[in-house]
């Protein structure tokens, strides 16, 4: 399932790895680990309040960033609904996650190299028709077990959390959420309801990545 990389836009840790965006990647994965302290292997779920927010772009590069710095990372596309990570990487989808959770495949049959040093993949699969089911269930919580023991970091990119339950059912397994909010797009009300739904279900959120700033927006946030 390996092919090589098409230098994807979206995965500038890679394609671009002296920018500053790469830098602030740097920065996030610096301050997660500052969050983690303790947790010598981190499970990670990435999710957003909507679509098109830029979370599967932020769990692509994150990834990257943690195998640029020696770790073995596990990426997960949990959104098996509308799954698009895995063209982020080139690799193919007509098998992966909803498969194994509907017992058709094992994990070590499914997950897959990337043309990344130290970075695996595990894509959706066909998309099912019931998700927040499979997500629930023991094969689920057995699959999170397997990814915990085998890999330094594991990261889920989720469906957005505020309408739909997948990502709370993820977020229950995690060591840590991550919301990307993109600016100007969502209101304060929307990312605190998003906020309260995830802390209902227990999860435990590390922070905000707050993406498609401006430089003079980026200028006058830091100065307040």
């Amino acid at each position: 399932m390996q092919q090589r990389s098409n230098k994807n836009r979206d995965m500038i840790m890679e394609s671009n790895p002296q920018s500053p965006i790469c830098e602030a990647y740097r920065t996030l994965r610096a301050n997660i680990d500052f969050s983690t302290i303790g947790l010598e292997k981190k499970t990670l779920m990435v999710t957003s309040a909507q679509a098109a927010e830029g979370k599967t772009t932020t769990a692509s590069n994150l990834a990257i960033a943690y195998s640029q710095s020696e770790k073995r990372v596990l990426l997960v596309d949990a959104d098996m609904r509308n799954a698009t990570l895995h063209q982020n990487f080139n690799q193919d989808n007509r098998v992966g996650l909803s498969n194994l959770l509907a017992g058709q495949y094992t994990a070590q049959e499914l997950v897959a190299e990337t043309h990344i040093p130290r970075l695996d993949l595990l894509t959706s699969g066909p998309l099912p028709p019931n998700p927040s089911e499979l997500l629930s269930s023991e094969r689920w919580a057995q699959f999170v077990d397997y990814a915990r023991t085998n890999y330094d970091v594991v990261i889920f990119d989720t469906p957005p959390a505020l309408t739909l339950p997948d990502a709370q059912l993820v977020a229950g397994q995690c060591g840590g959420v991550l919301i990307v909010v993109k600016a100007g797009k969502v209101k304060r009300e929307v990312v605190k309801k998003l906020k309260t739904n995830l802390e209902y279900a227990q999860a435990r959120i590390l922070g905000v990545v707050l993406n498609h700033m401006n430089r003079k927006e980026a200028a006058l946030h830091a100065y307040r």
